[in-house]
C-alpha cells in the first residue's frame, strides 16, 4: 500500500499528510495523482468541514523532487514530447486551484521547509500557519526553473508584484515568523507549540458556516481575477440570497436573538 500521501479524517476535519520525510515530503508523480483525485471527492462531501495539507518529519514540502528530475534528465529513451509533458504537468497542477477555489476552507500546516511546488500548494490554501523558525521559499531559481502549481499567482496577490519578483528571481529565504509579519502566512508560533496552534485553529475554521464560507470564496476569488466591480455585486447578491436560505443561517438568526453562540452544521 502507498502511504507517500496518508488521508485521515475526525470531527469534520480531513487531513492530507504528506509522507516522505527522508526527502522533506518532496512530491511524487503518485502523490499529486492522489491529491488530484482526493480534493475533489473533498469538495463535493457534506461531512468535511476543513481540509488541512500538512507534512510529516519537520517538514512541508520541498517541491518536486529534484533528483528524479536529474535521472529523467539523464535518460531520454523514453522521454515524452514537449506538449505531454505539458499537459501532464498542467493536470496535476489542478491540485492548487482545488486547494483555492473548493468551497470549503483550506489550512496549510508548515512545520518545516516549504520550497518550490511544496509553497506554492500552501499559498494556494486559505490560511497558513507555520513555525517560527520553519523555512519558505520559491526555490526554482536555484534549479534554473521558473516555477509552477500557482505560486506566480498566489505570490502576486498575497504580497505584491514587487516582493514576488524579488522572491522568484532570488529564491530567498524566508522564516516563519518574517512570512507572518509580510503576510505570507497568518500566523506563526514557537515550533514546539505548531501542532497545539493548528489543531486549536482548525477546529475553529471547521466550526464556520461551510456553506457561506464556500460563497465567500466565490466572491473573493472574482474579485482577486479583476472581475468588474458589477460582476462581484451580481455574485453577492446572488449569494447572499442563497444563504439566507440555508439552516446554518436561520439557527444563527436564532441564536442571535436569544443572545447564544451559533452552531453551524453545513446545511
Amino acid at each position: 500500500m502507498n502511504t507517500e500521501l496518508e488521508e485521515s479524517f475526525a470531527d469534520g476535519i480531513a487531513t492530507l499528510t504528506l509522507n516522505r520525510p527522508a526527502s522533506r515530503n518532496a512530491l511524487t508523480r503518485d502523490m499529486l495523482n492522489q491529491m488530484a483525485q482526493i480534493l475533489p471527492r473533498l469538495a463535493q462531501d457534506p461531512a468535511v468541514r476543513l481540509v488541512v495539507v500538512t507534512g510529516k518529519g519537520g517538514a512541508f514540502c520541498a517541491g518536486g523532487d529534484v533528483k528524479g528530475f536529474a535521472n529523467r534528465a539523464a535518460d531520454n529513451s523514453q522521454a515524452p514530447s514537449f506538449e505531454q509533458s505539458a499537459d501532464s504537468l498542467r493536470g496535476v497542477m489542478e491540485v492548487s486551484r482545488w486547494l483555492h477555489e473548493m468551497p470549503k476552507p483550506t489550512l496549510a500546516v508548515i512545520s518545516g521547509p516549504a520550497a518550490g511546488a511544496g509553497l506554492s500548494m500552501a499559498l494556494a490554501c486559505d490560511m497558513r500557519i507555520a513555525a517560527d523558525d520553519a523555512k519558505l521559499t520559491t526555490a526554482f531559481s536555484k534549479v534554473g526553473l521558473s516555477g509552477d502549481f500557482g505560486g506566480s499567482y498566489f505570490l502576486n496577490h498575497i504580497v505584491g508584484a514587487a516582493k514576488a519578483r524579488q522572491m522568484y528571481f532570488t529564491a530567498e529565504v524566508i522564516l516563519g515568523q518574517e512570512a507572518a509579519r509580510i503576510g505570507l502566512v497568518h500566523r506563526s508560533v514557537p515550533a514546539d507549540q505548531l501542532a497545539q496552534a493548528a489543531q486549536d485553529w482548525a477546529r475553529e475554521l471547521a466550526a464556520l458556516p461551510t456553506i457561506a464560507v464556500g460563497y465567500m470564496k466565490r466572491n473573493l476569488n472574482a474579485a482577486t481575477r479583476g472581475a468588474a466591480l458589477a460582476e462581484v455585486l451580481d455574485l453577492e447578491a446572488t449569494h447572499m440570497i442563497r444563504t439566507f436560505e440555508t439552516q446554518d443561517h436561520k439557527s444563527a438568526a436564532k441564536a442571535f436573538v436569544e443572545k447564544r453562540a451559533p452552531k453551524f452544521e453545513g446545511r
